[in-house]
């Protein structure tokens, strides 16, 4: 069964080549899509707070410290993007 998509107000984003990298669905759409397929929802990401932000950047900011007193061992870069 072939979906009739044409009334969605979808934008596709390039990068700076031109080449396709993705789609901006407006928040209208997207609930009308995840009323349809239940499964989309397990995709969606939650925003952190501002609180949970500020205090990441303090944990990171005293590990950090930590590693330049040297009473912390730095880790790989590799473990660090991994985490990300």
């Amino acid at each position: 069964m072939k979906e009739d998509l044409s009334g969605m107000n979808l934008q596709i984003i390039h990068d700076s080549k031109g080449n396709p990298t993705g789609v901006f669905i407006p928040m209208q759409d997207w609930k009308q899509l995840k009323k349809r397929y239940r499964d989309l929802e397990q995709y969606e990401v939650e925003e952190s707070t501002k609180e949970q932000l500020l205090s990441e950047l303090k944990e990171a900011i005293l590990e950090l410290k930590a590693i330049e007193q040297g009473t912390k061992q730095a880790r790989p870069l590799a473990d660090l993007l991994n985490e990300l």
